[in-house]
């Protein structure tokens, strides 16, 4: 059997590309360092480093076993966070990370639940759009399948992909937010075209997928919106167009307790979607309230179906 430490010791040495500077951040002195890697390249039968000038730099054998090696010590992680839960008499930690308007729209009614069915638990809800700044491993992801902010493939479709099961959650229409004094606010649905006159007020500061997908819209119907302001998220937008400002375009779930003075049009181009994906660390797949988590979230967007189209 493969030993942690020495996975650990020889991970140090490709990410910090020294043996020295891996042993600085692990607290070793060099020599250990040196041992704790022939150790690992005795056990496995591969050369994984080999010599570059003053350094070392890991083979192609290496790479590998530095990212399965990766995948290891983080489940280790995890095992040892729930058996210290387990220990402490408490059901431990589920950490979410998710999209700004599913946290609004879906967050307060599943943690909620997971409180009231685990009364020891603690349930940490990040969103994609801060995470994206530091390292972010969650028990639980909701994400935009066209996004590249997250790690890992974003456009993987269901199944198992580095240590996760993945699966398709939702595939959501956008809306128009516009007055309810606006000419088109009776109407069924609007095309993007439709809106080439329009004022327009911008609701991503990130300028994120979502936002993406609009502008490749308003393109194929032959012109850019004309931004007339920018609001730095969904709910300011929504406040500029109740103030008269424009109208802003969103996707269905992000139009959340609108105010009472503007109304949300279903916008009718079939391109005009975002793909809503979920994922699980397979790690964590027995824990109780990672499991109850995303059976909540998967009925929070079975609800949310019936407002979108494939």
């Amino acid at each position: 059997m493969v030993d942690l430490q020495r996975l650990r010791a020889f991970r140090m040495v490709v990410q910090t590309g020294s043996i020295s500077a891996a042993a600085k951040s692990l607290g070793y002195t060099n020599s250990a360092v040196s041992q704790q890697v022939t150790a690992l390249q005795r056990e496995t039968g591969l050369v994984l480093l080999e010599k570059r000038g003053r350094g070392v730099v890991p083979t192609a054998s290496g790479l590998a076993i530095a990212t399965g090696a990766g995948r290891v010590l983080e489940h280790f992680r995890d095992f040892e966070m729930l058996t210290e839960d387990l220990r402490a008499g408490r059901s431990g930690t589920v950490q979410i990370l998710c999209f700004s308007s599913a946290n609004r729209a879906w967050m307060p009614s599943v943690v909620a639940t997971l409180n009231d069915e685990f009364s020891d638990l603690r349930v940490e809800v990040d969103l994609v759009e801060l995470a994206a700044r530091r390292a972010t491993d969650a028990d639980i992801e909701i994400y935009i399948a066209e996004s590249t902010s997250t790690r890992r493939d974003p456009s993987a479709s269901d199944g198992d992909t580095d240590g996760y099961l993945v699966e398709d959650l939702l595939t959501e229409r956008y809306v128009a937010v516009v007055p309810s004094t606006h000419p088109l606010a009776d109407r069924a649905s609007v095309s993007i075209a439709e809106l080439e006159r329009e004022p327009w007020i911008d609701n991503d500061h990130a300028h994120g997928p979502c936002r993406e997908i609009v502008l490749s819209a308003c393109t194929a119907a032959g012109y850019q919106p004309h931004f007339r302001a920018a609001a730095p998220d969904y709910a300011t937008a929504f406040d500029y167009v109740a103030a008269g400002v424009g109208v802003t375009v969103v996707p269905r779930l992000g139009a959340f307790l609108l105010p009472h003075s503007v109304v949300p049009i279903p916008v009718s181009e079939t391109q005009v979607r975002r793909r809503i994906m979920l994922r699980s660390k397979r790690s964590m797949h027995a824990h109780p309230a990672v499991h109850r988590a995303v059976e909540l979230i998967r009925t929070a967007a079975a609800a949310e179906e019936q407002f979108s189209i494939s």
